[in-house]
Formats: C-alpha cells, sequence, structure tokens
C-alpha cells in the first residue's frame, strides 16, 4: 500500500481500538462506518496480523487481539508527534500568541526570571503576561492558561499543583547588626513590621500574629503596628530597603535571599494550605500552547 493509505487505515485503526466500534469511530473520523471497515481490513492484510477479535454469534462486538493491544500505545505516541510536528511546521509560519494571567508578585519574584527558557524552547511562541489584579474570566477575556494562588479550586477550570511556599521574617542584612540585632523573635519589638494584607480576606494566610504563635512568642510584639501593603514585592522591597521586617514567602523571596538582599534571621517557618496552581479551561487541555506552557513550567518546578 502507499504511505498515504497506509496512515489513513492506521488513523482508522486506532480510532475503532479506542472506541471499539467501526459506527463512533466513522462518526469521529467524518467517514462511514463501511469505509472504516476497509481501512482495518486493509491493514490486517498488508500487515498479516489479526488486530481484532469478532464475534460470531449473538451482538456484533469488536475486542483487541494481544498484538494489537500491545501496538496501541507506541502508535498513539505517534500520532501524538505528528500532532506537534505539524503544530510546528505551522507555527513556523506564522507565530502563535497566548495570554497568560498570574499574580503580580509572582510575575516579578519567580517567573520572569525564568521565562526567557520558555521562549528559547518555543520561539514560535508569542507569551503575553497579565498580571491585572482582579481575578480574570478567561472566556470573557481571552485567556489560554494562568497561574493562581489558592486553595485549587475555581469554577469551569482545571487546576494543577505547582509551589507550596513556607513562611519566615526576612530583613536587610543592616538589622542583624547594632543596639537592636536580630537574634531571636523577642527582638522583633524594636523593628517596624511589614504587612503583606495581599491576601488578608483568605482567612488562612499567616500573618504576623500567627507566625509568633507558631514560634512560640505569645507577649511582647505588638502585631498592629507598622506598615501594610497590598503587593507581596512592595512588601519585600520595603524589607530590602530597610523600612522593617516581612514575613517573607518561600518562591517569592529565594532571589533576594540567594543574592544578599534580604536575609532570614530565623529557622522558624510557618506552613500554609494555600499554594500556586496552573489554571486553564476544559476545552484549551490539548491546545498545543497550553500543552507546551505546562510541560514547561512543571519542569521549571522541579528544578527548583
Amino acid at each position: 500500500m502507499r504511505a498515504p493509505h497506509n496512515l489513513n487505515a492506521l488513523r482508522a485503526f486506532e480510532a475503532v481500538a479506542r472506541h471499539l466500534s467501526y459506527t463512533t469511530a466513522a462518526a469521529e473520523l467524518n467517514v462511514t462506518p463501511a469505509a472504516v471497515g476497509q481501512l482495518v481490513r486493509s491493514l490486517e492484510s498488508y500487515l498479516d496480523v489479526e488486530l481484532f477479535h469478532r464475534s460470531s454469534s449473538g451482538p456484533a462486538r469488536l475486542t483487541l487481539t494481544d498484538a494489537a493491544r500491545a501496538a496501541l500505545p507506541d502508535l498513539q505516541g505517534g500520532f501524538d508527534l505528528l500532532s506537534n510536528a505539524v503544530e510546528r511546521l505551522r507555527a513556523s509560519k506564522s507565530r502563535i500568541a497566548f495570554t497568560l494571567t498570574a499574580p503580580a508578585a509572582f510575575a516579578d519574584k519567580w517567573l520572569l526570571a525564568r521565562v526567557e527558557r520558555f521562549q528559547r524552547r518555543h520561539p514560535y511562541y508569542d507569551l503575553r503576561i497579565d498580571t491585572s489584579p482582579h481575578l480574570a474570566d478567561f472566556t470573557a477575556e481571552r485567556i489560554d492558561i494562568g497561574i493562581r494562588y489558592g486553595a485549587g479550586v475555581w469554577p469551569n477550570l482545571v487546576s494543577t499543583f505547582l509551589l507550596r511556599d513556607e513562611f519566615f521574617p526576612v530583613c536587610s542584612p543592616t538589622l542583624l547588626r547594632g543596639r537592636h540585632a536580630l537574634k531571636t523573635p523577642a527582638d522583633l519589638r524594636h523593628h517596624a513590621l511589614i504587612h503583606d494584607m495581599s491576601m488578608s480576606d483568605s482567612g488562612v494566610f499567616p500573618t504576623w500574629r500567627s507566625w509568633l504563635l507558631h514560634a512560640g512568642q505569645r507577649d511582647g510584639v505588638d502585631t498592629d503596628r507598622g506598615l501594610r501593603l497590598n503587593d507581596s514585592a512592595l512588601a519585600f522591597q520595603a524589607a530590602i530597603s530597610g523600612n522593617g521586617v516581612a514575613l517573607g514567602r518561600t518562591t517569592l523571596v529565594e532571589r533576594d535571599l540567594a543574592e544578599g538582599r534580604l536575609v532570614k534571621p530565623f529557622d522558624i517557618v510557618q506552613s500554609c494550605e494555600l499554594a500556586y496552581y496552573l489554571v486553564h479551561r476544559k476545552e484549551s487541555s490539548q491546545s498545543a500552547p497550553v500543552l507546551a506552557f505546562k510541560e514547561w513550567l512543571l519542569e521549571e518546578v522541579g528544578m527548583r
């Protein structure tokens, strides 16, 4: 058989193998059941291998042979590779733009330092990052994919766990020196507290009060005083500038800690049930840009 006919026959076999029905496979392939049956029989003849057991009595029913069942995963993987290759060829002619929504602090402190690696791997995609503070409507605003911080459940969206933070005090290195150097949590009473109010409505987001209780420091530090900011990145910038001590989050302060702009004066950390999730509409699950970005992002999280 000629190669194009082989490909059509393989597609027919794969569809019938998934559905175990000529009729359902024919509807998917937009051909008649008779045409599907002919393609499958021609493939069996060409390979000299039986692909289905066909009942000779009672209701017509198909079951895969052992040879067909063993070959099916490789065949399906091959079709996936072909689809990706076609998408790449199509993209090479006209670039594909897709939009990501993400919290501004996460984009600033974590994503932007890494996104160049995605662009190098997928140069034919133009990534647009939206950091608007409101919760985006994926359908109305034509959002392809998003990163959200929360409990992992949002209506009409599929979510994949990415990262969970631990919380701990961070400050400028200058606060570790001098008359009121930070050595124990009790020393916080001598310094301004910087409050991150960006998730204050959640009810479970760590606060200075909850961290001090976790650290066993029940009195002596007034948690009602200090600077309040509704943006995590601004809170950490205020700490870098020496304006006080902020409650750091692993993901958002890792670079500032590594590069010495911030220090962690105590080893006591508080956990939180909230986390970062990758989200998209169910209808976008097989979208090439969504799959490419999801695969890359999960790799980046694994390398953290």
